[in-house]
């Protein structure tokens, strides 16, 4: 993929036992290896939440990721948006 063409944002869920258990960080690590951005936040109910933006294929390996990420995963559900351009994945507070 050459540029931004083809670039997609995922909105991603991740519900379980996946805050406490370095879910984050492995994430943004993964994230960083397969050429992703975006964030990764953890939500008051518990569950995890991630922007990713990359082309389609590197985004849907990285959902397949994140069902098998540390933790308990009970869920991953995700949603597809307009991309916003991130310049590097984070963790956000």
């Amino acid at each position: 993929m050459d540029g931004k063409e083809g670039k997609l944002l995922y909105k991603i869920s991740v519900r379980g036992l996946v805050q406490g258990v370095g879910f984050r960080w492995s994430a943004v690590r993964e994230a960083r290896n397969r050429g992703i951005t975006g964030l990764i936040k953890n939500v008051s109910d518990g569950s995890v939440y991630i922007e990713a933006e990359a082309s389609r294929e590197q985004l849907n390996t990285f959902v397949e990721w994140c069902k098998e990420g540390p933790g308990i995963v009970e869920s991953v559900t995700s949603e597809v948006f307009p991309p916003v351009n991130y310049t590097d994945f984070r963790i956000e507070h």
